[in-house]
């Protein structure tokens, strides 16, 4: 079959005689034989087929032409004449460097200082910023030394003061407290900068703002700080030292004296501590969310291990053991509120009996019917009548000390009742071998009397059974808080 380009002469050709007639025939025909040739030509140069024959080597010569020509085009391009700078010269390019950018890794000195030039003018006195904020804290004088020595007036002072009070105080502010005030534009140098906006802490839980109104005046309000009184429970090694170890840990100096003290009441500490052991603190803690802590008491006192565990807490003013056991250490309390001691302990002549003899107590001279204290926590021995004592109440105090009350007028206690420490017992009289009201006092050391001045006693306190099971929840939630 003959392709498009076969019939296109013949039908052109035919074409052309039937319908042009002489010279266009003939023009005709050479168009039509043109067009089938650029029909037949193959611009398309593939290197990569039918390496080696004619049309190969045809597209390599095309390739080639093109490429002369794209290089005698660009060695041909006309030169353009212009202005070429000249080179800075070092000084130059020194003055010019803060004006440019540049990597740093080259010594970039962009922002550099320069000298000034002929176009800069110096003023009278530099421009004031239209408001300064500044942070500060509070030290020994204050609030108000503060606030002085970060540029505020006098009148402003004490439109603070009369702002805050009630909320605070401008001296009572703790030392190191953060203080944030912002001040505004002024007039003129010769005056102070108008205050504009103050925070200050002012206790542990709260803040104060002071700002002014539009009328001039200052307005303060307190901005309360939500605080956590969780107590926190710290555990440790004891160590070589309980104290480094302690204070390692966090705990402040005085929480570890309070440690040392409340167990104290238990074992003997230099003796009877061992490295080995672990101490258990629980103290109480506040924590603001502003993230402060602040440490207060220690409530509970433990050591953990060794021949010697010790489990104290605090209930009131004391540590009692986690039986409801108490123990306090220190000397006697007086037997009457007041009394002088009229006569000592020692040889005396006894005024009655006309002979010397030692006198085994103390007197205290006071009217008949003064109240009559027990020096000490105790159980009542005998309470009666004594011969030459007259009424008399003695109290066992355990430890073998023993204190006895001689002269009474009565006694308020039985035998066999356990009495407080200040607990009254009974009223000054004179019965007995006694020339007037007084009360004869003495304290007795394992059978023994001794000075009442020099006796030292250890007495356990026992908690009020209404108290044990308020004291029992409150060891336990101590005792299972999680460890920091």
């Amino acid at each position: 079959m003959a392709s498009r380009a076969d019939l296109l002469p013949a039908y052109a050709g035919a074409t052309s005689a039937r319908r042009q007639p002489g010279g266009l025939a003939a023009a005709g025909n050479r168009l039509a034989l043109l067009a089938g040739r650029v029909t037949d030509a193959d611009l398309l140069v593939d290197l990569g087929h039918a390496m080696g024959s004619a049309r190969w080597w045809r597209g390599v010569a095309t390739l080639g032409l093109l490429s002369g020509a794209a290089i005698s085009l660009g060695v041909n391009l006309p030169v353009i004449d212009g202005p070429v700078p000249a080179p800075l010269s070092s000084a130059a390019r020194t003055e010019a460097a803060p004006d440019g950018f540049q990597p740093l890794a080259q010594g970039a000195t962009t922002g550099m200082q320069v000298a000034p030039t002929v176009m800069v003018k110096r003023l009278a006195e530099p421009p004031e910023r239209p408001r300064i904020e500044l942070r500060t804290v509070a030290g020994a004088g204050g609030l108000e030394a503060a606030l002085r020595r970060s540029g505020v007036g006098a009148v402003d002072l004490d439109g603070i003061a009369a702002a805050i009070s009630g909320m605070a105080s401008m001296r009572g502010v703790m030392p190191g407290s953060a203080v944030h005030l912002v001040l505004g534009r002024r007039e003129t140098r010769a005056e102070p900068r108008p205050l504009e906006h103050l925070e200050f802490r002012a206790a542990f839980d709260r803040k104060v703002a002071v700002s002014r109104q539009s009328d001039g005046s200052l307005d303060a309000r307190v901005i309360p700080i939500r605080i956590d009184n969780t107590p926190i429970r710290i555990r440790g090694l004891v160590g070589a030292s309980l104290q480094r170890s302690a204070v390692a840990a966090g705990i402040p100096a005085a929480v570890v004296a309070d440690y040392l003290r409340a167990i104290g009441t238990e074992i003997d500490v230099k003796r009877q501590m061992r490295a080995s052991q672990q101490f258990d603190m629980v103290i109480a803690h506040r924590r603001a969310e502003t993230g402060e802590r602040e440490y207060g008491k220690l409530l509970y006192a433990g050591l953990i291990g060794g021949k010697h565990p010790v489990s104290v807490m605090r209930w009131g003013s004391e540590f009692f053991s986690s039986d409801g056991e108490g123990l306090r250490r220190g000397g006697a309390g007086s037997p009457v509120a007041g009394a002088r001691m009229s006569s000592g302990f020692g040889m005396r002549f006894h005024p009655v009996l006309r002979y010397a003899r030692l006198h085994k107590g103390v007197d205290f001279a006071a009217p008949s019917g003064t109240p009559i204290l027990a020096s000490a926590s105790g159980s009542v021995v005998m309470a009666g009548w004594g011969g030459g004592y007259g009424n008399v109440v003695v109290l066992d105090h355990g430890n073998g000390l023993r204190t006895r009350y001689a002269h009474m007028r009565k006694f308020v206690v039985k035998a066999g009742e356990k009495v407080r420490r200040g607990q009254k017992i009974g009223e000054v009289g004179t019965t007995g071998l006694s020339t007037g009201p007084h009360l004869h006092y003495e304290v007795w050391k394992n059978g023994a009397p001794i000075n009442p001045k020099q006796a030292n006693f250890q007495t356990r306190t026992s908690l009020e059974r209404s108290d044990m099971s308020r004291f029992k929840a409150q060891l336990a939630r101590f005792t299972s808080l999680p460890f920091s």
